[in-house]
C-alpha cells in the first residue's frame, strides 16, 4: 500500500491495489446487473406471466433465503481462504451457472433446476463482494476506509446501474420482451465475470488480498463441520463486543426490513397501478427512471458520507438520514404518483448508501482481519433476511397494485423510530465514531 497526505479521494485513488480491486468489483457487478435484469424481467415483467405481491415475495425468498442461512459458513472460509481465489473462483463459477440459466429462460423453464441454478449463481456473488469487503482493509490505509468504502460501494453500484440500465436499453431496441429477449441479456453477464477473474488473477498475488493468518491443522469432514460452528460463534461474539459496529448493523438491518416493504410496493405500482391496459413494455421503460433515481441517490450518499461522518460522525450522519428519508417517503409517497416517487427513491437510496458505508467502515476498523469474513457474511446474511422478511411481510398488507396509504405511514413512522433510537444510542456512547473520523481527515 502506498500513503498520501492529500485530499481524502484522491489519496484513496492512489492507492494502486485499491484501484485494481475496485476494477475486480465494478465489472463483475456490471455482469450482475445484466444478470438481475434478465431475472428481474423474465419472472416480474414478463407479458406471459401474471404476478401477485405473494409470488414476488416467493420468488425472492426462494431465491435469497437459502444462500442467506449458509451465508455465514461461507464467510469462515473467507478467513480461512486466499480472498483473491476466491474472487477468481466466484466469477468463473458464475460464467457457467449464468449460461446455463441463460438457456433454462429461453426454454420458459424456470422450475426447480432453474431455481437451484440462480441460487448458486447469487450465492456466489453474495461471497464474492463479502471476500471484497475483507480484503479492503489490505489495499487502503485504515484512514482512508471511509472514503474507500464510498468509493467502492458507489462505483459498484452504479456498475450494476450500468448493466441493468444497459439490458432495458437492449430490451427496448434490438431484442424483443418476453423468454428469448430476457434470455439473450442473460447469455451477455458473463462478459462482466470473465474480465473481473482476469483481473483478480492477473493483479493480485495468493496472499495480497489476505487473511493474514490461516490455521494449518488438517480436520476431519466433520471435525471441519462443527469448526465452522464454532469459529461462527466466535465470529458473532467477537462482533458482539465491538459496540460500533454491531449498532450499525443493527441499523442497515432495520432499515433493510423496511426497505424491502417499499422494493415490493414499488414494484407491483409499475407493474400493475401505473401502466394502462397491462402495457408491460411502459412498465419497463418507466423503471429506468426509477434506476436512474436510486442511481443518482447513491452518488450522492457516497460523496456525502466521507465529508459529514468527518465533520459531524457517522452516527448523526446516520440519524439525519434516517430521518430525512422518513419525512420525504410520508410527503413524496403519499400522493402515489410516478413522478414524485423518484424524489422517495432518489432520498432511500442516499440514506440506504450512507448507512452501507458506516457499517462497512465500522466493521472494518474495530473487527480484527482474522474475524472480517466472518462479521461480513454475518452482516450479508442480516441484510438479505431483513429484505425477504420486509418483502413478506408487504405480500400480505398490500394490495396487488402496491397502493396502500396506511403501510406506507407505518413505514415511515417505523424509520423515525429507528433514527430516533440510533440518535439516543449516539448520545449514549458519543466520542467512539469521532476518533475513526478524525483519523481520516486529510
Amino acid at each position: 500500500m502506498t500513503g498520501s497526505d492529500g485530499h481524502p479521494l484522491a489519496s484513496t485513488l492512489a492507492e494502486r491495489g485499491f484501484r485494481r480491486l475496485l476494477g475486480v468489483r465494478i465489472t463483475s457487478q456490471f455482469g450482475d446487473g445484466m444478470f438481475q435484469a434478465a431475472l428481474a424481467g423474465s419472472v416480474l415483467f414478463n407479458p406471459e406471466r401474471q404476478t401477485t405481491a405473494v409470488a414476488v415475495a416467493v420468488a425472492t425468498a426462494v431465491l435469497l433465503l437459502p444462500y442467506s442461512l449458509l451465508g455465514p459458513f461461507a464467510g469462515v472460509l473467507l478467513d480461512v481462504w486466499s480472498r483473491r481465489r476466491v474472487l477468481v473462483a466466484a466469477n468463473l463459477a458464475r460464467i457457467v451457472l449464468v449460461a446455463v440459466a441463460a438457456l433454462l429462460i429461453a426454454g420458459a423453464s424456470q422450475g426447480v433446476p432453474f431455481m437451484a441454478v440462480v441460487l448458486v449463481a447469487i450465492g456466489l456473488n453474495r461471497l464474492f463482494l463479502s471476500a471484497v469487503s475483507a480484503a479492503t482493509p489490505h489495499v487502503v490505509a485504515d484512514a482512508r476506509l471511509v472514503t474507500a468504502n464510498a468509493v467502492s460501494g458507489t462505483l459498484g453500484s452504479l456498475a450494476t446501474s450500468a448493466g441493468i440500465g444497459c439490458a432495458l436499453l437492449a430490451l427496448q431496441t434490438a431484442v424483443s420482451i418476453g423468454y428469448h429477449g430476457y434470455a439473450t441479456v442473460a447469455a451477455l453477464a458473463p462478459l462482466g465475470y470473465v474480465i473481473s477473474a482476469a483481473l483478480a488473477a492477473r493483479r493480485f498475488g495468493a496472499d495480497d488480498l489476505g487473511p493474514d493468518e490461516v490455521p494449518r491443522q488438517r480436520r476431519a469432514p466433520w471435525a471441519r463441520l462443527t469448526g465452522v460452528v464454532q469459529d461462527l460463534g466466535s465470529g458473532v461474539r467477537h462482533l458482539a463486543r465491538r459496540h460500533d459496529a454491531a449498532l450499525a448493523l443493527a441499523v442497515q438491518t432495520g432499515f433493510r426490513l423496511l426497505f424491502g416493504v417499499l422494493t415490493l410496493a414499488l414494484l407491483l405500482l409499475h407493474r400493475n397501478y401505473f401502466p394502462g391496459d397491462d402495457d408491460i413494455e411502459g412498465s419497463v421503460t418507466a423503471l429506468a427512471g426509477v434506476f436512474v433515481a436510486g442511481a443518482l441517490g447513491v452518488i450522492v450518499g457516497a460523496a456525502l458520507t466521507p465529508r459529514l461522518t468527518r465533520r459531524i460522525g457517522g452516527q448523526l450522519w446516520i440519524t439525519a438520514a434516517l430521518a430525512a428519508a422518513a419525512v420525504v417517503l410520508a410527503g413524496f409517497g403519499l400522493p402515489f404518483r410516478a413522478d414524485l416517487l423518484l424524489v422517495v427513491v432518489f432520498v432511500l437510496n442516499v440514506a440506504a448508501q450512507s448507512i452501507k458505508i458506516v457499517t462497512e467502515t465500522f466493521i472494518q476498523h474495530e473487527c480484527d482481519d482474522a474475524y472480517r469474513g466472518r462479521v461480513f457474511s454475518v452482516s450479508d446474511t442480516t441484510f438479505n433476511l431483513a429484505y425477504v422478511l420486509g418483502m413478506f411481510a408487504a405480500a400480505f398488507a398490500l394490495p396487488d397494485t402496491g397502493r396502500s396509504p396506511v403501510v406506507l405511514l407505518v413505514v415511515a413512522a417505523a424509520m423515525l423510530a429507528v433514527a430516533a433510537g440510533y440518535g439516543v444510542q449516539r448520545w449514549r456512547a458519543a466520542g467512539t465514531w469521532d476518533a475513526v473520523a478524525d483519523a481520516s481527515r486529510p
